[in-house]
Order: structure tokens, then sequence, then C-alpha cells
């Protein structure tokens, strides 16, 4: 099989990647003078098995370029380059984004040339360097992993399938069906991009420093989004609907329709119950309230 990659013009993934074990992690704290901010959600893992496991949850193989959010010290970035043709790294902490080349020479010195490091804020991102990536794969920041996880499904249009590690409650709102207690915007949102689903727990025992939460893996494949709606209205009527859980949609999108008689002629018009509420609802529910809330002809004026 190595033959054959090598063949074909791919790297040759059978070589000399070491993982990095707690000791190593540390020791990399330590050189840099690194340590770990609640601010930017910094959570360094230290099991070479979590990194691997994770890798083998993704399903990403040696066709593939990862995009990788928050490598930190490049636990998951040498578990990666263990399997994958190319990592492209997005960094915001400029002394760690500096030294993860330098990592990358010493534990997988045949695979420098295979990882670019770009220094920004993940939220920022409109352009990346290095080959289009195929797939995401991070352990995402606690504090900012859904605004990074959507903004990624629409800026990189590339990435077709990923996991990502995230704080246990996070992963259950991104994963969680209509009805559940735990269904809400990101689950809504996440679905306009891609079929996502649970993959399992992580422990905290596994990070340093360990966290006062357990993380949960989250596993998607992109699919095409719905046709003939606006992702931003689709968006606006979500937020709206979430933005009191408690009220009826015909309450709840009164601000957006011009009145709650305009949202309940809008949401008969879409086939639901003016009085159910947003977690009961599904994606294509929520495209066609949209849709019937933009063929309304305009609301009067005040005064007339």
């Amino acid at each position: 099989m190595a033959a054959l990659r090598r063949a074909a013009g791919a790297p040759d993934l059978s070589g000399d990647v070491r993982l990095l074990g707690p000791g190593d992690v540390r020791a990399l704290a330590e050189e840099l003078d690194v340590v770990p901010t609640k601010k930017r959600g910094q959570n360094f893992v230290i099991d070479a098995n979590t990194v691997r496991r994770i890798v083998r949850a993704a399903e990403v193989g040696p066709d593939d370029v990862v995009l990788e959010v928050g490598p930190g010290l490049g636990s998951l970035t040498l578990a990666l380059l263990d399997e994958v043709r190319h990592v492209v790294a997005v960094e915001i902490d400029e002394r760690l984004a500096q030294a993860l080349p330098s990592t990358i020479a010493t534990f997988a010195p045949s695979r420098t040339g295979d990882v670019d490091v770009l220094h920004a804020d993940a939220l920022q991102v409109r352009d990346l360097p290095g080959p289009a990536p195929t797939a995401l794969v991070a352990n995402l920041p606690y504090n900012v992993s859904v605004p990074v996880l959507l903004h990624l499904f629409e800026q990189v249009p590339t990435i077709e399938r990923g996991l990502v590690m995230v704080q246990a409650e996070v992963a259950d709102r991104l994963t969680a069906g209509p009805g559940s207690r735990t269904y809400g915007v990101p689950s809504v949102k996440a679905s306009w991009y891609a079929d996502v689903r649970p993959a399992g727990r992580v422990g905290r025992t596994v990070f340093w420093p360990a966290p006062n939460v357990d993380s949960g893996l989250v596993a998607w494949t992109r699919r095409e989004p719905p046709a003939g709606a606006d992702r931003r209205r689709v968006f606006a009527v979500v937020d709206a609907a979430f933005a009191q859980r408690r009220k009826t949609l015909r309450a709840a999108l009164a601000g957006i329709a011009g009145g709650a008689d305009r949202a309940e002629a809008a949401l008969h018009a879409a086939g639901i119950s003016p009085q159910e509420r947003g977690e009961q609802l599904d994606l294509a529910a929520y495209v066609r309230i949209a849709v019937a809330l933009d063929a309304q002809p305009e609301a009067p004026a005040a005064g007339r």
C-alpha cells in the first residue's frame, strides 16, 4: 500500500511520526513559556491513544487534506500526519503557531513539508494556505466551538466531512433532534450544512490542564443545503424562534414578521400550528416558514 501511495505521488505515511506523551507536552509548554489560558480555551491533549481515536473516528486517510483549528502544541497534528496527506493548521496563539513547525521537524521529520500553519483567528479566516481541505478535524476551544464550526462550514465549502471534539454539552446540542431539551439554535444551523451525529465521549483526564467538564466527539458529513431558501433568512427565523423558548411561534416570530397576525398567517401557509414552539420544528419546517414570510405582501406603513 505504501508503495502504491508513493507511486501516486502521495507521501509515505509509514515512517517516523512519534506522538506526544504527557512529558512531551509539559516539556514543550515549559520551553515555550506557555501557560494554558481559559480565555483561549486551551486544554492540551496529553494522551496518544485519544488522538489516535479521534483520527480513526474521523475516517480520514492518505488522500485527505485536513483543516485543524487550534493545534496547540501539536498532539492531534502529529496523529493526523500519521494518516493523511496534508494538514492546514490554524492557530490563534502566535507562540504556538511559530513553534509548531519545529515540533513537526522533531517528532515527524519526514512530514515537515506536509503542514501549513496559519497564525489567525479561525473566526476571521476566509482564505487558507496550501491545498484545499477535504476534512475538518479539531479539538475546538470550548468557548467558541459552535461559532467556529458554523463559520468554517460556510467559508470552506471543500470540507466534505469531519470530526470535532467539543464540550459534552455542546456535542449534545449539535447532535440533538427536534423535541429534545438540548435541541436549539446550534442543532438547526449545523443541520443546514451537514448530517451531524454523536461519535463518543472523552474524559477529562486526557487533557492538561484537566477541564471541569467532559468532552464529546461530533462527526458530520456535508450535504447540499435546502433549496429555495436564503440561509440568512432561515437563520434569522431560527434565532427568533429560540430567543424565548417558552413563547409560541406566533409570538416569537412577531418581530421579524411585522406583527403576530402576519406571523400566524405565514405559519399557516407553511403548514405549522402558530401554537408550536421552536424546539418542535426541524430544519425543513424553518425553511418553509422563511419562504412563507418572504412570500407575504409588505405590511402597510403605520398611519395608513
